[in-house]
């Protein structure tokens, strides 16, 4: 089963996520800031991260890089937040995003992406 990590500082944002991600099978772990996230990634790496942007102590990009330099299995990262400017796409990408998506995503958009980020084919 593939184990999907939330990273999101709030909880009806990592519950709608879940939700989500849950009833369509995969596994599903939680962590409120980027910090809580790099020590769940380094005892034991997802095979795909929903981030957020604007969190306390670490926030989506400076995970993102972080986690991107550190030598472990690497995987997929959609972003996800309420900032739509351009120039956030772009630090988004930089850090090592894979896509970026703005809040809040319909659950049937969020799936078509989880899918091919992960490389699973759905007819």
């Amino acid at each position: 089963m593939k184990r999907i990590l939330i990273i999101d500082d709030a909880a009806t944002v990592r519950l709608y996520h879940r939700n989500i991600l849950e009833a369509a099978g995969y596994a599903v772990e939680e962590a409120v800031n980027g910090i809580e996230a790099l020590e769940k990634v380094m005892q034991t790496p997802f095979d795909l991260y929903v981030v957020d942007i604007n969190m306390p102590k670490l926030d989506g990009y400076g995970f993102l890089k972080e986690m991107r330099r550190q030598d472990i299995d690497q995987a997929p990262a959609i972003m996800v937040s309420t900032e739509a400017e351009a120039d956030d796409r772009q630090r988004a990408y930089r850090a090592g995003a894979n896509l970026y998506l703005i809040k809040p995503v319909k659950p049937a958009e969020l799936l078509i992406h989880v899918h091919l980020l992960l490389g699973e084919v759905r007819a």
